[in-house]
């Protein structure tokens, strides 16, 4: 962990020799059970355990009751087994920005499971942040300006250009599956002339936690609006398409220009609350995706961490 901070990842440690059995029995004994911890602390870390990828899916069947797919998910990501994934393929000398997993979506995973399979050569600690505490934290005329929501854009290629395909996005190559995955979701959508699809969805930029009634910042306005991207990116994308056609974008919810200084405040101060999980191989993190919004920092050499989802 980082920094001087009020709260952490609760850390359960392994006490005999590690792996599934142990870890397994670990959670049975966690006060009030697995559902219950998870509420009082946010995130769980299971430390020592050396979890092998062989016992991964007998330790996720108990962290994530049901595990989801990760239809329409915005960010690049191989698939590795039964719903689980490979976490975000970004260059590793970038940061991600802290962000609730699929709050742009009409439904969200409630908790998030995180596997350390190769340990990062150096950095690549995922930084986890009390997402009520983010609220807290910005400008009372940035959390105004937010109060109608948000409105995100999706410009889908056909199989070439820049971005996700609809194919990867809805994991299907059939137009009629993702019209009815999108005919529940309550966004608007067109088939474009090239094959692409454009999608449009009005979100709110706020929720409440179900259990514990907390209001937390839960949209991905930084990570969707170009000066999330730093000048530089931002710039070179322009230079290549008009903003109405990069591969995301995000407005106010009716359609009004976000300014640059309120997403990078909103990037800013998210990064500056966090508290680092650094990994060890092996290692599992557990997270409340509705309380707690997460990131990655940029690492060295090798590392591979994998995720899975659960409603």
């Amino acid at each position: 962990m980082t920094r001087s901070q009020t709260w952490a990842p609760h850390e359960v440690r392994a006490a005999v020799g590690g792996g599934a059995d142990e870890l397994l029995t670990r959670i049975d004994e966690l006060d009030g059970g697995l559902d219950a911890a998870l509420v009082r602390e946010r995130a769980l870390v299971f430390r020592g355990f050396e979890v092998g990828t062989d016992e991964l899916d007998r330790v996720l069947d108990r962290l994530l009751p049901h595990r989801l797919a990760y239809v329409h998910g915005n960010s690049p990501r191989t698939k590795v087994g039964g719903n689980v994934y490979t976490s975000t393929e970004y260059p590793p000398e970038f940061t991600i920005s802290m962000h609730n997993e699929m709050s742009y979506a009409h439904v969200w995973p409630a908790r998030l499971a995180f596997y350390c399979a190769i340990r990062p050569g150096g950095g690549g600690a995922t930084p986890v942040l009390d997402a009520a505490r983010w609220l807290a934290a910005l400008d009372p005329e940035v959390r105004e300006a937010f109060s109608g929501g948000v409105r995100y854009i999706q410009n889908l290629h056909d199989g070439y250009g820049l971005g996700k395909s609809w194919q990867d996005t809805f994991e299907t190559a059939e137009r009629g599956a993702v019209e009815d995955f999108l005919k529940g979701s309550g966004a608007e959508w067109d088939w474009q002339r090239d094959g692409s699809l454009r999608v449009e969805s009005v979100r709110p930029a706020t929720t409440r936690h179900p259990v514990t009634g907390a209001e937390v910042w839960f949209n991905q306005a930084d990570q969707w609006h170009p000066a999330g991207l730093g000048d530089e990116t931002a710039a070179e994308l322009a230079a290549i398409l008009p903003e109405d056609q990069l591969p995301q974008m995000v407005t106010f919810a009716d359609g009004g220009r976000i300014p640059g200084e309120y997403v990078t405040q909103i990037r800013d101060r998210g990064l500056e609350a966090a508290v680092d999980v650094d990994w060890y191989q092996g290692d599992l993190l557990l997270i409340d995706n509705v309380l707690l919004a997460h990131g990655r920092r940029p690492f060295t050499g090798d590392r591979r961490v994998l995720v899975a989802m659960s409603d």
